[in-house]
């Protein structure tokens, strides 16, 4: 019996460089790819500065359009994701300005500021229904708290923090020195934590309310259960 040939190996994914070059030719099938691979990072970035999912998806869909014209002029010795983070920076920040007169910079605000879904066992208690409504309930108040970070602070917690970057990648995104990255990003956690403090005493201070319907509840239960007692003896 013959046997059967080897496997060929898996291909090795397309460099950036190789995409963005493919791209900057017309090929649109390798900007897919090159939008694939940074949409989640170029929209939490967005985001980061625009606190709107709709104004963020806006904002990236810009983005690209002017990434798509651009890219004939990008250098393969920087990153591809650090080029469309700048991008989507400016694109974002051009958003916010005719909201007010004073003009927002990251460059010079810290100055003026001082998977697939897998299976999995039925017993596992992360996956529990009310294991998984606390933890969105946590990422709503998380989300919530960083979109009420300081702006100069909340791009650079988003990259640091959410994506993960280094503090290298992030200064050379948005243009500012290392130095500033982690006074901001110290600086936003230290907020955070501060702020989900008091969250937490609030929540404390709440746990097992007895007010409202509850209280009223018992009041006529208790009521009711009274009226049905012979009346006490004043001896």
């Amino acid at each position: 019996m013959t046997p059967l040939p080897a496997p060929l190996p898996a291909p090795e994914p397309e460099t950036d460089a190789g995409l963005a070059a493919r791209a900057a030719g017309g090929d649109t099938l390798a900007f897919e790819l090159i939008m694939r691979r940074n949409n989640r990072l170029l929209f939490r970035t967005a985001r980061s500065i625009l606190k709107s999912d709709a104004e963020a998806e806006d904002a990236l869909q810009d983005t690209y359009l002017k990434a798509w014209r651009g890219l004939g002029g990008f250098r393969a010795d920087a990153k591809l994701s650090t080029w469309l983070v700048r991008i989507v920076s400016n694109e974002a920040l051009a958003r916010l300005r005719p909201r007010s007169a004073q003009v927002i910079s990251l460059e010079g605000a810290m100055d003026d500021t001082a998977h697939a879904a897998g299976l999995t066992l039925p017993d596992d208690p992360d996956r529990q229904p009310d294991r998984a409504a606390m933890r969105a309930e946590l990422r709503r108040l998380m989300e919530a708290r960083i979109d009420r970070l300081p702006d100069v602070f909340r791009t650079v917690f988003v990259l640091r923090a959410v994506e993960e970057w280094k503090v290298e990648e992030i200064a050379a995104a948005l243009a500012i020195p290392e130095a500033t990255v982690r006074t901001r990003f110290f600086r936003a956690r230290s907020l955070l934590r501060e702020a989900l403090s008091c969250d937490i005493d609030v929540a404390i201070a709440d746990a097992f309310s007895f007010d409202g319907a509850r209280c009223d509840r018992i009041v006529c239960r208790v009521l009711a259960s009274l009226a049905d007692q012979p009346a006490a003896d004043p001896s």
